[in-house]
């Protein structure tokens, strides 16, 4: 009787057979052929008895014995009998998947790396860029300087591989390196794990749309960036509308800079519903842009709610009359601005009055800018009017630049700095330039 039970060798099922010892010992009942059957019949797992007549004898009791000993396989038989009917009647089959194993390490692991310096040269031999050499001599720095670096998209994925684990830099400052939206998005991606640094710096690199898309949705998950600067990245109304829920959203960003892009018109709405939300920003620079008209005053509304904010850049702008008559009504509303700069926005003079309208009330205000509009000495002198009838008013520096004044606006000032001491004027011409000669 031969006993195929199928086993699992290196994920493969091969039969293999069980014979009785005595069997396997007789060796004259088996020839040289037959032993290579034999052989081949345990490979191919095909149930064969390849006994003859002579390996088989009867015992005193007339029962056949196959190999001496047909008992034992006897209560074999009913062993296997009885697991079948444990099993259902169904063969059963082990195999890899019947178990669950850990994860084979290999023979040696890999040292712990705490510099970086290892993936990054495997990371920059993977993407095919030249490593910086002052990043690999400087990675145990608290500030990381690569401006100008020239790393370019590649570069700039390899870079923020090792950025991602580590510990030291706090301070990082990219500027200037054309890594373009798909660098800015591995950027945005390590600052999505990295817990550390804490101000970055990533202007003049063309992130346009898509990496203003990754910085955005980076800022929805960061908790610890205070100071992002983005200036000089090509941004247009579509990026507003990604930072606009993300302005939102973040509460730990202090210091943004979105100067020198293209923010326009529908940029302002944006921005604005967002700023008069954020509870976290302290200083906001959206100078060389082109925010004007509705956007402008949409832009100004937003700043009359916000009740965060310290310092407000809008030089550069569009806003006219229009702008300066909603700053002048945000300024009515804010109370904790204490800068304001407003210079080359085409704000006439009709503009600037309604301006320090919001000015009469302010409390806060520290510096007003608004140097290079077209307000002329009536409306420098509406200005300084409305603080001289401001008991409480805060301010300290006015900057009239380009501007000339007259004598009126002189004898003004020389009014106001018998109550605001240390109040100083910044303006384009000296005093008494139009002033009649004296007999």
């Amino acid at each position: 009787m031969v006993f195929c039970v199928e086993v699992p060798v290196h994920g493969k099922k091969f039969a293999k057979e069980t014979m009785l010892p005595s069997v396997l010992e007789d060796d004259d009942a088996e020839t040289e052929t037959e032993k290579l059957q034999l052989g081949e019949q345990i490979v191919s797992g095909t149930e064969v008895d390849v006994r003859g007549p002579k390996d088989r004898c009867s015992s005193p009791d007339g029962n056949m014995l196959d190999g001496g000993e047909r008992e034992v396989e006897e209560d074999e038989e009913k062993e296997e009998e009885e697991n079948e009917e444990e099993l259902g009647g169904e063969e059963y089959v082990i195999s890899d998947e019947d178990y669950d194993t850990d994860l084979e390490l290999g023979d040696k692991e890999e040292a712990y790396d705490p510099t970086g310096q290892t993936c990054y040269m495997e990371a920059c031999e993977t993407l095919q860029v030249v490593p910086a050499s002052y990043f690999l001599q400087h990675m145990q720095n608290s500030e990381m300087c690569l401006m100008h670096r020239g790393l370019g998209p590649q570069g700039t994925k390899a870079l923020a591989v090792p950025l991602v684990t580590n510990t030291s830099i706090l301070r990082l400052n990219l500027r200037d390196n054309w890594m373009e939206g798909m660098g800015g998005a591995a950027i945005a991606e390590m600052l999505k794990e990295n817990c550390y640094i804490t101000e970055v710096d990533l202007s003049d690199n063309n992130l346009g749309d898509y990496g203003a898309r990754a910085i955005a949705g980076m800022l929805k998950e960061n908790i610890t960036l205070v100071s992002l600067n983005l200036s000089g990245n090509h941004f247009t109304d579509r990026s507003a509308e990604y930072f606009g829920p993300a302005l939102i959203t973040n509460t730990k960003l202090q210091h943004l800079d979105l100067s020198h892009n293209a923010l326009g018109e529908r940029a302002g709405q944006n921005l604005g519903d967002s700023l008069s939300e954020n509870t976290g920003l302290r200083s906001l620079s959206l100078a060389w842009n082109c925010i004007r008209g509705r956007g402008a005053v949409m832009l100004a509304n937003g700043l009359g709610g916000n009740i965060f904010l310290r310092t407000v850049d809008l030089s550069f702008n569009g806003f006219g009359k229009e702008g300066a008559i909603a700053l002048g009504e945000a300024l009515k509303e804010n109370s904790v601005l204490e800068e304001l700069n407003v210079s080359n926005n085409r704000i006439p003079p009709e503009g600037a009055i309604r301006l320090a309208m919001g000015l009469k009330v302010n409390k806060t205000i520290k510096s007003l800018n608004i140097c290079k509009n077209p307000i002329q000495n009536v409306g420098c002198y509406g200005i300084l009017k409305s603080i001289q009838g401001n008991p409480d008013s805060a301010m300290e520096a006015l900057d009239f630049s380009d501007i000339t004044l007259n004598r009126d606006f002189e004898d003004l000032y020389t009014a106001v700095k018998e109550i605001f001491p240390a109040l100083t004027v910044n303006h384009g011409d000296k005093f008494g330039t139009f002033r009649k000669a004296k007999a």
